[in-house]
């Protein structure tokens, strides 16, 4: 859609003639997230300065009912950032600002673009912990890790975004200001609108500000990468671990390629891969008492060494250590650099993890696709990527999206669900009946009328098109 002449006039008053857009290459430099090759451009790009503008940009968006798309660092994986109405694009690049670490209370206050590990390095100087580390925590930012409820690998131990989230700032569909809640740790006041935002991917209302809490920061970890001559062995290894009462703070399982492909993406990492290792656990404990970390490890040995197994390497060096989750926070650009590909996010209770994975190779073999497999696997959470390879351009139109439908199929039947921390956005949310009844989605939608009656806000993500 174009915008006429006195919307991008009123605009440029509220955010000033050098923060507005309208250039084809910036539009669509704005268009497109880590989500394959889409490519959605707004009509105009916006960066409004503060929560003021913001509130002024949404409400003329909702007077002349125009979609309006917020935009963050533009590193989803399932398209919640794309305009795929054009409209406005709203990006809150500008809103950057960690405006208050409180240590007496374990707080900090945040605006939507302050990068996660920017938090992260910050409150560590402080002696502080904010856990939650998704692999593009160097690039991604704390608005949209809300919007996302993202994870990350130590989310096994300390939980996801949704977990740290006290209270936000909100700009409401009308161009209204809330707070959401409270900056305590208990709120039993009214509706949690809160918990509500968290995970509602932009569709609900713009965050221009949360408070966030901390943790105080331990001081020692004990990491290792466990290689296994069976996958499927890698996966039972993980609900055996939690079973023998141990909680890591990271659990992370990487298929055979996904290891190879990151090693030749990385010629500065090495590490040496029997022939026959099929699959790697690297596991991590965290605590405080280097003494107990130890017993909590050897117990972990005595677990995994039930199986068939090569020699476990043990990070003895900080240099090891950062190698290590090096090599595991890059297997998605190593995937991605190889081949045309789809990621879907799947996510079952940690127990079904061998029954999911040998679910999606017979599955991908019935359909002609290669998959690599990894991801947070003591959250039960699988990243699938379907690699193109040598697939005709046909068979990739027609067979691949008919077996992710039958992988969520299975993964809905293993009392698992579509997403774990990508979020269904633009790619998946048309497989949103697989998961919910038509009276569940029909109730969803309705809170976004409530919300957003113009519906104005992120239009065309997450509710299947049947729906609508």
């Amino acid at each position: 859609m174009s915008l006429n002449t006195e919307v991008l006039h009123k605009l440029t008053q509220i955010v000033g003639e050098n923060y507005i857009f309208t250039d084809i290459e910036t539009r669509n430099h704005y268009g497109h997230d880590e989500t394959e090759d889409y490519v959605f451009p707004p009509s105009v790009v916006v960066k409004p300065a503060n929560t003021s503008e913001v509130s002024a940009v949404i409400k003329l968006a909702n007077e002349y009912k125009i979609p309006t798309t917020p935009i963050g660092a533009r590193t989803g994986l399932s398209g919640g950032a794309l305009s795929i109405y054009e409209g406005i694009g709203l990006s809150l690049e500008r809103l950057n600002k960690i405006l208050e670490i409180d240590e007496q209370n374990l707080q900090v206050t945040v605006e939507p673009a302050v990068i996660t590990q920017v938090l992260r390095e910050t409150v560590a100087e402080k002696g502080l912990f904010y856990p939650v580390d998704p692999s593009s925590m160097g690039s991604c930012w704390i608005g949209g890790n809300i919007a996302e409820n993202s994870g990350g690998a130590r989310a096994v131990k300390y939980g996801v975004t949704k977990d740290y989230v006290l209270n936000l700032e909100v700009v409401l569909p009308n161009g209204d200001i809330i707070w959401t809640g409270a900056n305590t740790l208990k709120n039993s006041t009214g509706y949690n609108l809160t918990q509500l935002m968290i995970g509602s991917e932009g569709t609900l209302g713009v965050i221009t500000k949360a408070v966030l809490k901390l943790l105080p920061k331990n001081s020692h970890n004990v990491l290792m990468l466990v290689p296994f001559y069976k996958a499927q062995e890698a996966c039972e290894a993980v609900s055996a671990i939690f079973r023998a009462g141990i909680i890591p703070s990271a659990l992370e399982f990487m298929e055979r390629d996904a290891i190879d492909w990151t090693l030749k993406y990385h010629d500065d990492i090495s590490i040496n891969v029997d022939d026959k290792v099929q699959a790697h656990l690297l596991i991590e404990v965290d605590g405080n008492y280097p003494e107990i970390l130890m017993i909590e490890a050897e117990k972990i040995m005595s677990v995994v060494e039930q199986f068939e197994i090569d020699e476990v390497l043990f990070a003895d060096t900080e240099d090891t250590k950062k190698a290590l989750w090096k090599m595991r926070r890059s297997v998605a650009e190593a995937v991605k650099s190889n081949s045309i590909y789809k990621e879907e996010d799947t996510v079952v209770p940690r127990y079904m993890l061998p029954e999911l994975l040998t679910g999606i190779k017979r599955i991908g073999a019935k359909h002609g696709f290669k998959s690599v497999c990894y991801g947070h696997a003591g959250d039960g959470n699988l990243h699938v990527n379907i690699i193109k390879g040598d697939m005709t351009d046909d068979n990739w139109q027609t067979q691949v999206p008919i077996g992710i439908r039958e992988i969520f199929e299975l993964t809905v039947s293993l009392k698992g669900t579509l997403s774990g921390e990508h979020g269904i956005g633009y790619v998946q949310k048309n497989f949103m009946d697989i998961a919910f009844s038509r009276s569940h989605l029909e109730l969803m939608e309705s809170i976004k009328r409530v919300f957003d009656p113009n519906n104005i806000l992120n239009p065309g993500k997450i509710f299947p098109d049947h729906l609508t």
